[in-house]
């Protein structure tokens, strides 16, 4: 079987694992019980989307055209990953007109703003440990 049809093979069964979730290490800390860590938000992980949030996060609102620029990606590739936000509540979208022109403006939603706190801490949290090693 070739490397190009393994892949598909792996996809069409879940991925890797089957499509089963592999479960976090657990998180040991000296003198203390074992307790799991926090799983991390896969949603805003993702580079481009946790830039979107990022981006969103120190302006009120940002333009599509200003966020395309500012990740410098594609209408599409932005398309889909503001959708994504979009459709968790992490993100607002507003559509407007501008004389004749569309205008489409996003702006972070309050739990799009506890969403990227509880990753922002996970990852200082991740940091912390990684040099205290």
């Amino acid at each position: 079987m070739g490397k190009r049809s393994a892949l598909a093979d792996d996809r069409r069964r879940g991925g890797a694992t089957g499509g089963r979730e592999i479960p976090a290490p657990p998180k040991v800390e000296r003198g203390k019980a074992e307790a799991q860590p926090a799983a991390l938000d896969r949603l805003i992980h993702e580079r481009q989307r946790l830039g979107i949030v990022s981006a969103l996060a120190v302006n009120e609102s940002l333009s599509f055209n200003e966020l395309k620029e500012l990740m410098q990606t594609t209408d599409g590739n932005l398309s889909v990953h503001a959708r994504k936000l979009e459709d968790a509540g992490y993100i607002a979208c507003r559509k407007s007109f501008e004389g004749r022109m569309p205008r489409t403006d996003y702006s972070l939603t309050a739990a799009g703003r506890r969403a990227l706190e509880r990753y922002l801490d996970h990852m200082e949290a991740i940091i912390k440990v990684t040099r205290n090693r």
